[in-house]
């Protein structure tokens, strides 16, 4: 397994990503509740909007390939996919 972890300097936002022979996963732990986010992806990018109470908050992050499944639990978003 190869693991890589990065903080974002915006938001304060924790990005792991795991890497394994066949898959790979990345996590990002935003601390808001799953009915606030909505993520999107396209390609090798996914699309995250933080919905508040100002303005929406938009940011999007790199994947290692083509998404196979997303979901958003306790403020944590996964993302993974096949290698």
């Amino acid at each position: 397994m190869n693991h890589q972890q990065t903080q974002s300097a915006g938001d304060g936002a924790l990005l792991r990503r795991y890497e394994y022979e066949d898959e790979w996963v990345v996590a990002a732990d935003l601390g808001v509740d799953a009915e606030n986010v909505s993520v999107d992806t396209v390609g090798e990018t996914a699309i995250v909007v933080i919905e508040g109470s100002g303005e929406p908050v938009e940011s999007e992050f790199d994947l290692p390939g083509t998404a196979e499944s997303v979901s958003v639990a306790n403020g944590v978003i996964t993302v993974e996919g096949d290698r």
